[in-house]
């Protein structure tokens, strides 16, 4: 059987990947970034693929085609006062509001919200519970929420995220999220045999201070005089900062990725040379094949991983979302 789906918010790919190498067909991928676009289109040539806000795609052309699944990271926390619609104010608050009426329009099997970990208590947890209660009025499906870490489905990052699904009410089956691996890979496992790749550099400064700091330390690991001189007034704060000149270690998994590998609080050093991850490094942490390509410059590439849902997170998803189907 092949089951189909529909991703807006698809970013560079990482959790169509995931569905993709899991069994799944895509009818539709969306984002309104061109460089992830871009991105997209390499990497999913026979894709019908959508740039632009997803709020001006031809609902009406997917109505009858039953889709399985649909899906997206749709931002969320932009309702500052959540039930009292403060947020749709913001045009980010209206696209999850937009997506819960795709669900209505086009029925799907199940669909699935990603996101922050943070929106599970943002707003005192009044965001969520709010999205929650917008989605339970269309009365058609049953939800629930879990937030899961990636180390534990085979990939080498401490990074968390909220997955929302809902399975729609005729399928009379209880959906339970997927079991952790056993298997717990760190950076060892994909950085010792990673190829050179494009990635910026540390200032000569930064790079002396930085062959100071042993794997897993950071700026704490400085002689005290140089801890001054870097740190400056905060030095003097208290208080962890502990991203701060961060170097990362080979036997444990990588702090989570983000947009750069080189921001002043928040560094991601290579565990033994002495310069940010490369590009395909951080894919590699994100878990895409070798293979996969990207497009842009080197800082929207870095973005485009950074803020990408790590494949085989999603490939462990998607397999128990084929399953849960198959059984249905």
């Amino acid at each position: 059987m092949t089951y189909t789906f529909i991703e807006v918010c698809s970013g560079c790919g990482g959790l169509s990947k995931g569905f993709i190498d899991s069994g799944f067909k895509p009818i539709l991928l969306n984002d309104n970034d061109k460089h992830c676009i871009k991105t997209l289109h390499l990497n999913h040539a026979k894709v019908e693929i959508f740039e632009g806000n997803m709020v001006d795609i031809n609902l009406d052309e997917y109505k009858d085609k039953n889709i399985d699944i649909l899906m997206g990271g749709v931002p969320c926390q932009s309702f500052s006062q959540a039930g009292k619609r403060k947020g749709i104010k913001d045009d980010r608050g209206k696209l999850v509001l937009y997506f819960i009426k795709m669900i209505e329009i086009l029925k799907p099997k199940i669909f699935l919200i990603e996101n922050v970990k943070g929106l599970a208590t943002h707003n005192k947890g009044e965001t969520l519970s709010y999205i929650l209660d917008e989605i339970e009025n269309i009365g058609n499906y049953n939800v629930k929420y879990k937030i899961l870490n990636a180390n534990d489905y085979s990939v080498p990052q401490n990074r968390e995220r909220l997955f929302i699904i809902g399975v729609r009410k005729d399928i009379e089956k209880e959906f339970k999220f997927p079991k952790k691996h056993i298997y717990k890979p760190v950076l060892k496992d994909v950085l010792l045999d990673c190829p050179d790749s494009q990635g910026i550099l540390y200032s000569k400064e930064k790079k002396k201070l930085m062959k100071l700091i042993p794997p897993g330390g950071c700026w704490v690991n400085l002689p005290v005089e140089l801890q001054k001189e870097y740190m400056g007034k905060s030095f003097y704060s208290g208080g962890g900062k502990r991203g701060i000149l961060k170097r990362l270690d080979m036997e444990k998994p990588c702090l989570t990725l983000l947009t750069s590998p080189s921001q002043k609080q928040t560094e991601r050093c290579h565990p033994i040379k002495t310069r940010p991850l490369q590009i395909l490094e951080y894919a590699r942490i994100q878990t895409f094949p070798d293979s996969y390509k990207f497009s842009g410059s080197v800082n929207q590439i870095y973005k485009q991983i950074g803020n990408a849902v790590p494949v085989k997170l999603g490939e462990a998803l998607a397999k128990k979302i084929f399953i849960f189907l198959e059984d249905t």
